[in-house]
């Protein structure tokens, strides 16, 4: 309790204290004296009282002043970490956008690696077969060839080998002087080669 509310306690206990006046409820019968005693200690204690509030709410203010400063700083502080953190998590994004884009892209020229390889090697599949049918055209037609030379060179020599016989067989007829129906030989005789 303070000095002016232990002065105004007093005042009440002593005005509690006073009697009434004769034939009054309300009125009472106060010693000047006591009662200007502890209105001048009021008085004399009321500047102090007053110096020592102001203290206090200067010392509030200061308290209050401090408390302000240290949460702006928190709150600064904390904003500041956030920033920090939105930042890193920008930087993230930006690197986790990056990464797939490097991976599509890779992907693509993979692909495009690959579609190239299979364009290739159809193009020299198609290339070989043609080659190898272009070959076979080619032995087909040398084949042909040689058959039918084989074929006429047979011709010629049956023809010439049929000749030369019925050289022979004449001769010999006239040699024996034998007729065409005393010879052995007949022209069913004639000598024939199948070749083919």
């Amino acid at each position: 309790m303070s000095k002016i509310e232990q002065i105004i306690t007093e005042i009440e206990e002593y005005i509690d204290n006073c009697k009434f006046q004769p034939l009054s409820t309300s009125k009472i019968i106060v010693n000047k004296d006591d009662i200007d005693e502890l209105l001048a200690e009021l008085r004399l204690r009321t500047p102090d009282e007053i110096k020592k509030y102001q203290k206090i709410i200067a010392n509030k203010d200061a308290i209050l002043n401090d408390a302000k400063e240290r949460s702006e700083a928190m709150i600064s502080e904390a904003t500041a970490h956030i920033n920090q953190l939105v930042s890193e998590h920008e930087i993230m994004q930006k690197a986790y956008n990056e990464a797939n884009q490097i991976i599509e892209q890779a992907q693509q020229e993979a692909q495009n690696i690959l579609d190239s390889a299979t364009t290739e090697a159809n193009d020299l599949r198609s290339r070989a077969m043609q080659y190898t049918d272009d070959i076979l055209s080619n032995v087909q037609s040398i084949l042909s060839t040689g058959m039918n030379s084989f074929e006429s060179a047979t011709d010629t020599l049956m023809t010439s080998l049929n000749s030369s016989l019925n050289v022979v067989v004449e001769s010999r007829k006239e040699l024996g002087g034998q007729d065409d129906t005393d010879n052995n030989y007949s022209e069913e005789d004639d000598l024939t080669v199948d070749l083919l």
